[in-house]
């Protein structure tokens, strides 16, 4: 079971010895199949994980693979997120949540999630999230990949990929509709060592491989090298079973491009940039709202410029579907001294990262790793979102919430 820092996990601990005694029924189990399986698709993860914990015959209603595939293609619709908050400070192990579409009691507070295998992996980054599943890379010692639902409490080390001593790495986690399956990608640019590279402020790094896994495979493949120089974001962006980054500028490509991975045929392609000319510069992050790949463009004075791709891969969809005025949140108002390097991910100390849009159309925002704020497009207006129990530095996810789990040959 999930080791939570919430009173519902020990309230159903101790509950559960008690009803799983008692043969007389609780009522739930007499409905017929389909509705109950409707109404469990319907519940906020909070909730969910509260009636797993009642008694056996819940708990394996919960987990019908029939319930988790029907409450995953529910929370794609006109849902509220759960976002993880990762903290970084003092170390990177801490894991919080915010459940946006539970009760309004459940939204007032932050709860901490304990993560069972920290002992093992002390300090990790969020390197994915797809379908209720967390993909987590060792900070440390850059070996060591896990699979997590932080739901469940279920985690599974993947094997060990090739290390270079010398090495970046660019990840990506991602579900092929088509196939069925997961897939990491691990993009490593890395140097022999051997020769003499020029003087720069980046490290340069001027040999690549591409190695994927797919999970319950027998193991990591090489796909060869890549052309392109990506540059390495938090959680990257998957649409219409792409993942998305923006290369950096180099000799033979000097202009920042839009690059996709198709996890059916493992192809790198470029996707047709918006026409807001921001690309070329550093100012920029990629976003998923409402299904659609979008960037987001720092202008001056603080403001954003939100571009969504209507229709994929059409160079023509682009529209620029928000424009988001400058905004100093309270909790930014208090001076903290970040210490250095926290991030090898982090977004270059940028004001502000789009992170989706709300049931009710408003934007849900994070501020320089200290704020989370929404924004009503309509009405132009900024609201604080201050909860109970935030930490004071933290990295965002947006995470669907489910009890979802991959069953391979070694489980």
């Amino acid at each position: 079971m999930v080791i939570m820092d919430l009173d519902f996990e020990r309230h159903g601990k101790r509950r559960k010895t008690k009803l799983e005694d008692d043969p007389q029924t609780t009522g739930m189990e007499l409905l017929p199949r389909e509705i109950a399986q409707d109404i469990l698709s319907r519940l906020p993860i909070t909730s969910l994980v509260k009636f797993k914990c009642v008694c056996r015959a819940w708990r394996s209603m919960a987990l019908d693979p029939e319930v988790v595939n029907l409450y995953l293609s529910c929370s794609t619709q006109e849902t509220d997120p759960c976002v993880i908050l990762h903290c970084d400070f003092p170390i990177r192990n801490n894991l919080y949540f915010v459940d946006f579409a539970a009760h309004e009691e459940e939204k007032e507070k932050v709860k901490r999630i304990r993560a069972p295998f920290s002992s093992m992996m002390p300090e990790f980054e969020v390197v994915g999230s797809c379908n209720g599943l967390l993909c987590l890379s060792d900070s440390l010692f850059n070996d060591s990949l896990y699979i997590y639902n932080p739901f469940t409490g279920r985690y599974k080390e993947l094997p060990k990929s090739l290390q270079y001593p010398d090495q970046e790495v660019v990840f990506g986690f991602g579900f092929n509709p088509k196939t069925n399956e997961y897939k990491v990608i691990r993009i490593v640019y890395y140097r022999n060592g051997h020769g003499r590279y020029p003087r720069s402020r980046r490290i340069i790094y001027p040999l690549s491989q591409v190695q994927i896994l797919t999970l319950g495979g027998p193991g990591w493949r090489s796909l060869g090298k890549v052309s392109y120089r990506l540059v390495r974001r938090a959680s990257e962006t998957l649409v219409n079973g792409r993942l998305h980054w923006v290369s950096r500028p180099c000799r033979n490509k000097p202009a920042r491009r839009l690059v996709s991975f198709d996890l059916t045929d493992e192809q790198f392609r470029e996707v047709p940039k918006p026409d807001c000319g921001g690309l070329n510069r550093c100012d920029y992050h990629l976003a998923v709202l409402r299904g659609c790949l979008s960037v987001a463009v720092y202008c001056n004075y603080g403001r954003l410029e939100i571009w969504v791709m209507k229709e994929y891969s059409v160079k023509g969809s682009w529209v620029k579907e928000y424009n988001i005025g400058a905004y100093m949140p309270k909790g930014l108002k208090q001076n903290l001294v970040r210490p250095l390097k926290i991030w090898k991910n982090a977004s270059n100390g940028r004001a502000v990262r789009a992170l989706c849009v709300l049931k009710n159309g408003e934007i849900l925002l994070e501020y320089k790793n200290r704020a989370l704020v929404s924004y009503d497009p309509k009405k132009g207006k900024f609201k604080d979102i201050d909860l109970q129990g935030t930490p004071k530095w933290f990295q965002t996810v947006v995470h669907e919430g489910s009890l979802n789990w991959i069953e391979t040959p070694s489980d």
